[in-house]
């Protein structure tokens, strides 16, 4: 296991599952998005930089790096909502599932250091990189944050080694929110009637008024 995926092992170990699983849902729209649904496979160009020459192994391992990657940048984006507690989260998958993640980084380590040859490592860290700017987004923000939110709390109920099943089941979703997305509601409209509005005034004193005045004032009463 290197270095670098120890250190991320250990940036982990400060969440727990439980303050998770009980944290209540977030809702930042009226009415919800509506996103591509359904499982793809690791090979599928929407899940990330292609790969030429994988596996089926290492497709896999891709697809799930993505993943991570896409949780790991709502962790930094989404903190604007506490009720989406992306960091948390985040950090619990890691713990979670850190076997499946150690071992879908290997296999990527290997299959870069097959195709680049010493090339290899300077490759894995431009494709990382990348990826993880593949899900920056600013006009899809609220879309992309909600919809990671909801993935990785159903990655944290998901059995430990089941992580890439599941980014094959949701990963077309998580690539559609960062397409951006209005908010569609509506309001049911009535016309107001208005009654109209009488003036009242009381009538003019003319008592008060000089002599000289009051039968001006009596006429225009």
């Amino acid at each position: 296991m290197s270095r670098t995926w120890k250190i991320v092992r250990r940036a982990a170990a400060v969440a727990t599952l439980a303050g998770i699983a009980s944290a209540a849902p977030a809702q930042l729209f009226v009415t919800d998005p509506v996103f591509h649904l359904g499982p793809i496979e690791g090979s599928d160009p929407i899940v990330g930089i292609p790969l030429p020459g994988a596996t089926p192994a290492e497709y896999r391992a891709h697809m799930l790096w993505n993943l991570r990657a896409g949780l790991n940048v709502a962790a930094l984006q989404c903190q604007f909502s506490p009720y989406l507690r992306t960091v948390d989260t985040y950090n619990a998958i890691l713990s979670h599932h850190a076997r499946e993640l150690a071992s879908a980084y290997t296999t990527l380590e290997g299959y870069f250091r097959r195709v680049g040859g010493r090339a290899g490592s300077g490759n894995f860290d431009r494709y990382s990189t990348q990826t993880y700017n593949n899900f920056s987004t600013l006009r899809a923000q609220y879309a992309f944050c909600q919809t990671a939110s909801r993935i990785g709390k159903e990655a944290l109920a998901r059995p430990r080694g089941e992580l890439a099943r599941l980014a094959s089941e949701r990963m077309r979703e998580l690539r559609d929110s960062l397409i951006p997305a209005p908010d569609l509601y509506a309001f049911d409209r009535t016309a107001i009637r208005l009654s109209p509005i009488a003036v009242t005034s009381r009538p003019r004193d003319c008592s008060r008024l000089p002599r000289s005045e009051r039968r001006e004032c009596a006429r225009s009463r």
